[in-house]
């Protein structure tokens, strides 16, 4: 009887263990989604980063804000006799979208040049929300004399920035620096382009 009695305990434990299992994979789903809303993004939708000169991955991002469009105007300053510019002026983007844009840059000096971006944004408390994927500004980069460039910016907007704001300015200040500084990453297409649709370019 005792054997039985342990045989019983030892079933019993099993099966709330492997309840406890089933309901544990039950609720991957809801917490996946509850993590997304949590974010205001798409988690998956993240891992995928555009690479200059491939074809992109087309992501579905289920946290897209549709309702409404925020201009993102583009600008650039650079502090030396260098050509720094974007290659579009401005981007009507949705919330939670993933977007592309490109910025040109020439050394035009007849000397080797190391350099390094620096972000701004206006408003200011757009910059919390503003998530860059991919950016030249992580890093130094050095250019030959007249050498030319055209690097990524792969961001996307937090849908929680108060909808009162419907104009972000992100600018980049290109500063000299010395040392030795990596070589700059190979050239992207011209074109800003969305990684799920074609931009849709408010101006020039």
């Amino acid at each position: 009887m005792g054997l039985k009695r342990e045989n019983f305990r030892m079933v019993g434990k099993l099966g709330v263990i492997v309840l406890g299992m089933f309901a544990f994979g039950y609720a991957l789903v809801p917490i996946y989604k509850a993590i997304c809303e949590m974010t205001g993004i798409n988690i998956l939708a993240l891992g995928d980063r555009q690479i200059p000169g491939a074809t992109p991955k087309l992501s579905a991002n289920t946290q897209v804000d549709t309702s409404r469009s925020i201009t993102v105007e583009f600008d650039a300053n650079a502090r030396g006799p260098w050509m720094f510019k974007p290659a579009q002026r401005s981007l009507q983007v949705h919330p939670g979208e993933l977007m592309t844009v490109m910025y040109e840059f020439q050394n035009v000096q007849n000397r080797t040049m190391s350099a390094q971006a620096i972000p701004s944004y206006a408003p200011v408390q757009a910059g919390a929300h503003f998530n860059k994927l991919e950016c030249f500004c992580f890093s130094q980069y050095t250019l030959a004399p007249g050498e030319k460039k055209q690097w990524p910016v792969v961001f996307v907007i937090d849908p929680k920035l108060s909808k009162d704001v419907t104009t972000i300015t992100l600018s980049y200040t290109f500063f000299e620096v010395g040392g030795k500084t990596p070589t700059a990453p190979a050239a992207g297409p011209v074109a800003a382009v969305d990684l799920a649709r074609p931009a849709r370019e408010s101006g020039v």
